[in-house]
């Protein structure tokens, strides 16, 4: 069901209850405008934590430098090589 809403002098726009509870936006959401053929069209958008994009970054540099371990067969294996690295690092200190 369309609905209108007012441009405010700030150019922010109301977005109606039921469209914001369908689409499961909260304040604090942020949302991705986009022009179409149609007109616009807003999409809810999900950004990334800066932290969480360094440590990938971090990752993906270690990946293509050769410092990676080999494939587990199991989640107790990588445990294990996980509880010996650690057990190493502290003989080593």
């Amino acid at each position: 069901m369309p609905t209108a809403s007012k441009i405010g002098p700030k150019f922010q726009v109301v977005i109606p209850k039921s469209i914001r509870k369908a689409a499961g936006l909260r304040v604090g959401d942020y949302v991705e405008a986009r022009l179409t053929r149609d007109g616009i069209v807003l999409r809810p958008k999900v950004l990334v934590d800066r932290g969480l994009e360094r440590a990938l970054e971090e990752a993906l540099a270690d990946l293509a430098a050769g410092r990676v371990s080999k494939p587990f067969k199991s989640a107790r294996e990588l445990v294990r090589a996980i509880k010996h690295a650690k057990r190493d690092a502290r003989a080593s200190d």
